[in-house]
């Protein structure tokens, strides 16, 4: 059975075995092999096979997941690939070494100085995960409001980066050329696509929502499927399921399966919440890890992929709200208003002609990803992230942070998956911009699509009519920006 073996880091020596079935890494005490190397998260990464053979996914960690130097949402394993968690490598071995229990030697790595390094099986009935002995944490740097040191952007990503000034004018052109107005949904849209999250779009019927997300679908060039939910639709019609047929060449009746609408680039799931709660369950594997699993087998969906749902905000009757755990998935939430007066009257104009206008490609696929892999790259101040955290942390009535007024109104607060995507977001609008630097009105421009939907108002906010967005906008005028007496050992050296 192949194996991983531990080359750097903590654990280097370990072997872990891999099963058919999947084993988990991270610092959480339920994955087979437990990290103690504080830059993994606590479910980090998974290792499976599939039909196609061993994959590596990422579980939506905090620092990612790298193999031979290059981030991965999910990849295909080849014999010798070196995987980077945090501060640890491993290599998959694909064909490890026989013997009893002997230590793989990695290609080209000289193996730890121990007798006998650990194994993990992880495929013994009653065995309990390995905890490796836990290191002392290190003493924290001090602390100062200097840029993060992040992976090198190559020459190529910056030029990308000084175009999309000009290129996102010219996407905006093309989308007006369908869509009349909504100037910021179209922002937040492409905000959560170039910052690679998927986007719940609120509005009143008729507001072209549909039209919109088709257009985006043309100017970015992708794959483009649209489900209507519905009270009938089964989870197998938007993921695929296996169909029985007969061989042609060998006469044998075998499955096949046949893939769903998921499998596309980008999925317009029309009125998310009209259908049952385990077919909007089916969106879950798919929207947080880019995979769908039928039956035994997990298939990958290709990349880039993201879940543009619309939802109406009347006619509630018959209809299944998303749970908190679905909304969390993402990354904005887009209210689409109404148009103006002149707007309005340029749609009906524009709409009750026989010539309709076509938007043009502006992107490539590959130039989508090359935009979400620039984005990761991007640097951000401690100054920037304590702000993003401070607004998040502000939304939790528990906490001390919390002003009175999220104390009174405020059920449930944002949790940590809300800093991270208003950081991406942040970074996504400056890369929209042609800047390499984000501040923190980029975090202000986010922050009312990223907390919408994550903030719980009780029932006094509800009896004297206050919304999650009157909460967000006096968040902020009243959290403001980290100040010189917030880095106190940065005070200390002057």
């Amino acid at each position: 059975m192949p194996e991983i073996v531990f080359i750097n880091g903590p654990s280097k020596g370990a072997h872990v075995e891999l099963s058919p079935a999947g084993v988990q890494l991270g610092r959480h005490a339920e994955c087979a092999a437990v990290i103690p190397d504080l830059q993994v998260s606590s479910f980090h990464c998974q290792i499976q096979l599939d039909e196609s053979g061993w994959i590596i996914s990422d579980l939506d960690s905090s620092n990612g997941t790298f193999l031979n130097n290059s981030r991965i949402t999910t990849a295909s394993l080849g014999d010798g690939d070196i995987v980077r968690v945090g501060d640890t490598e491993l290599q998959f071995v694909a064909t490890p070494a026989s013997g009893n229990g002997a230590t793989v030697e990695p290609h080209g790595i000289e193996a730890a100085p121990e007798a006998e390094a650990p194994r993990f099986e992880e495929h013994a009935p009653a065995a309990e995960p390995v905890i490796f002995e836990e290191l002392p944490t290190p003493a924290i740097p001090p602390f100062t409001p200097e840029p993060v040191e992040g992976v090198a952007a190559s020459g190529d990503d910056l030029a990308l980066v000084q175009q999309m000034g000009q290129r996102a004018e010219l996407i905006r052109a093309e989308i007006g050329k369908v869509i009349v107005g909504q100037y910021h949904v179209v922002e937040e849209i492409l905000m959560a696509m170039i910052g690679g999250g998927h986007a719940l779009l609120i509005g009143m019927p008729g507001m072209a929502k549909t039209l919109m997300v088709s257009t985006i679908a043309k100017v970015f060039n992708l794959d483009f499927r649209r489900v209507q939910f519905t009270p009938d639709l089964m989870p197998s019609d938007i993921t695929g399921t296996e169909i029985l047929e007969t061989n042609r060449e060998t006469g044998d009746r075998e499955f096949r399966f046949l893939r769903g609408p998921l499998f596309c680039n980008l999925l317009l799931a029309d009125e998310i919440n009209r259908t049952p709660p385990k077919t909007q369950a089916a969106l879950l594997e798919a929207m947080q890890e880019h995979r769908v699993t039928v039956g035994n087998q997990t298939y990958a969906l290709g990349e880039p992929f993201f879940v543009l749902a619309t939802q109406n905000p009347i006619e509630q009757e018959g209809t299944y709200p998303l749970p908190e755990a679905q909304l969390d998935r993402f990354m904005f939430n887009i209210w689409v208003d109404y148009p103006t007066a002149d707007e309005e009257e340029t749609i009906v104009a524009a709409t009750t002609v026989s010539t309709k206008a076509k938007a043009q490609p502006v992107l490539t696929k590959e130039e989508v990803l090359q935009l979400q892999d620039v984005v990761r790259k991007i640097p951000v101040s401690k100054h920037v992230i304590k702000y993003a955290t401070r607004l998040v942390r502000s939304t939790r009535p528990g906490g001390p942070e919390a002003p009175d007024f999220i104390k009174e109104y405020v059920s449930t607060g944002a949790g940590p998956r809300a800093s991270q995507v208003m950081i991406m977001a942040a970074k996504a609008r400056a890369v929209m911009e042609g800047r390499i630097h984000v501040s923190c009105n980029d975090i202000r421009k986010a922050a009312l699509p990223v907390l919408r939907h994550r903030i719980l108002t009780n029932f006094a906010a509800d009896s004297e009519g206050l919304t999650t967005v009157h909460l967000i906008q006096r968040l902020l005028k009243q959290v403001a920006e980290p100040q010189e007496g917030d880095y106190p050992e940065a005070v200390a050296k002057k």
